[in-house]
């Protein structure tokens, strides 16, 4: 791989801020001078014809000890590292001068607590940009581990050609929190200006699989060193300082519609290089819902028949025959048909305000996901979504919390996603979010029977997966209160099966119910007269976002 950040640690320098100790020795003793600034810069050219330079790299960093730094700001407010800079710059400035064509020289001063007293690193190459006082950043990198807490790592200037993001102790302009592929690995970032999109390659080339997720916005790394190998999430922003033209002219010289990164797409393939643009095509968050048993009377096939009184729903069971009679001379099984079953599903948590139930002391509502990215109180959780008494969100994971916004996707673990919804207006007093499971929990109904569905209903039990106090947190530390409590009324509301849907009737006056459509959009709010509810359409109650199947 070629050096694209030519790193060196200059030592025994008795003044740090001493300009011409750095850039030379003064005196004529050349056999016993060590290498210093100006040295490095003739042996590294940034381009050359055989042996001679024909061009020199003009930005540099300067890495000193941090507590010089510091005394430095302390004391004069950093002018010392200010005229360091300045002084390099006009010595650079005048040793190569020919070799600079139209490019400025620029230097930048830090600090680094890793430096002993007298060290000084210094940072140039191909990789190495510093921006003009002026230059606005065209994108914000950054990276995470598990798609939920996002690291910055750097920013990209219009005019900056490339950038190289590696780990602690690697030879990178950029170093990335938490990096998971070691010190020989880093994530090469092409830069080509505001009308071209970013290229991604990782090197080595051969160890590493990059792949772009325009539904999440962001690239997927993985290590190919080992079958269970590391993994990356990069995403890369445009700013608002550099809104996105409508349509440009791609290098191949066709029209390409001008996407937003949020929204591009890896034309590699299986490869490690990763490029914005292509067709944005939609796909399953393969998310896995906790997997409870379904209602005992109805997966036993039994049959429950509702009788009308003056009170409560009363609920029979009748039990259907296990088995059919002996076949006559003639029949066949195909003679006998089955029990007609619909189907409930439940196939998103909506998380409320809680702001509403400030009279109750919840503090905090907090949903955990395990490996498996099901609902799980159990060990330790591979995502949790939380929503705070001021109706903040987080995702929480083992790299730490941090506040999201819906509508977004979180991939802690690969193959599998969370996918995070946000709630039209006409629901939004209410809930915050809603949390969509990919694979719902099903139960099955009869036809023509009417049932209920709330806290104190035992139909359909199964699907209020939230009916637990172990979700719910209190100001007073109490853990009595089944979290169902909160927007969910004993007895919520009745359904029936119907041969072109369900008939649905309100029970309670201080329950509220939407009908969303099969693709979770805002319908209506269903007062107490009863409503038709279409098959494969879905009702909100409570935390709970219910799909009445055929």
């Amino acid at each position: 791989m070629p050096t694209y950040v030519q790193h060196a640690v200059l030592g025994r320098i008795p003044d740090v801020f001493n300009a011409e100790a750095i850039w030379q020795t003064p005196g004529l003793a050349l056999f016993s001078r060590r290498p210093l600034l100006r040295d490095l810069l003739e042996r590294s050219p940034r381009e050359h014809k055989g042996r001679a330079a024909t061009r020199c790299f003009s930005h540099v960093t300067l890495v000193l000890p941090q507590e010089d730094v510091d005394d430095d700001y302390h004391l004069t407010r950093g002018a010392r590292a200010r005229d360091l800079a300045e002084t390099l710059a006009a010595l650079h400035q005048k040793d190569f001068g020919d070799l600079l064509g139209s490019d400025q020289v620029r230097y930048d001063v830090v600090g680094a607590a890793s430096l002993a007293p007298g060290e000084i690193e210094v940072k140039f190459g191909h990789a190495v940009y510093l921006p003009a006082p002026d230059e606005k950043i065209l994108y914000n990198v950054s990276m995470s581990r598990d798609s939920a807490i996002w690291h910055p790592v750097c920013p990209l200037y219009p005019n900056q050609r490339l950038a190289l993001i590696g780990g602690e102790g690697a030879e990178a302009s950029a170093v990335a929190q938490g990096w998971p592929f070691g010190p020989d690995a880093a994530l090469l970032i092409l830069n080509d200006g505001p009308d071209a999109p970013p290229v991604l390659q990782m090197r080595p080339k051969e160890a590493f699989d990059c792949r772009y997720d325009p539904h999440s916005g962001y690239f997927t790394v993985k290590s190919l060193r080992e079958p269970q190998g590391a993994r990356m999430l990069v995403k890369i922003a445009r700013t608002s300082a550099f809104p996105l033209r409508a349509r440009h002219q791609s290098d191949t010289g066709s029209a390409t519609p001008a996407v937003n990164p949020a929204v591009w797409q890896s034309r590699s393939g299986a490869g490690s290089n990763a490029m914005a643009g292509g067709d944005i095509s939609p796909r399953g968050t393969g998310v896995i819902a906790p997997a409870r048993a379904v209602n005992v009377r109805a997966a036993a096939g039994i049959n429950i028949v509702a009788r009308s009184g003056a009170g409560a729903i009363d609920l029979t069971a009748v039990p259907v025959a296990s088995h059919k009679p002996a076949n006559r001379a003639g029949e066949s099984d195909a003679t006998y048909a089955p029990v007609s079953q619909q189907r409930v599903s439940l196939v998103a948590l909506a998380l409320p305000r809680l702001s509403r139930y400030r009279d109750t002391g919840a503090q905090a509502l907090e949903l955990p996901f395990n490996q498996s990215l099901a609902l799980s109180a159990d060990g330790q959780p591979a995502i949790s979504l939380m929503v705070d008494a001021a109706d903040d969100l987080y995702a929480c994971t083992s790299e730490g919390r941090q506040r999201v916004e819906a509508p977004a996707t979180f991939a802690p673990v690969d193959t599998r996603a969370l996918r995070l919804m946000a709630v039209a207006p006409e629901m939004a007093d209410r809930y915050r979010a809603v949390v969509c499971l990919a694979q719902p929990v099903s139960a099955g109904v009869a036809s023509g029977a009417r049932f209920t569905f709330g806290r104190n209903s035992p139909m359909l039990a199964s699907l209020r997966l939230l009916d637990s106090p172990r979700f719910l947190k209190r100001a007073d530390g109490a853990g009595s209160a089944s979290a169902d409590r909160i927007g969910l009324s004993r007895n919520a509301f009745t359904f029936e099966a119907t041969t072109r849907g369900y008939t649905i009737a309100r029970q309670s006056a201080t329950q509220t119910l939407y009908h969303l459509d099969d693709k979770l959009q805002f319908v209506a709010s269903i007062g107490d007269a009863p409503y038709p509810l279409p098959h494969g359409h879905h009702l909100v109650a409570g935390h709970y976002v219910l799909r009445f199947d055929a």
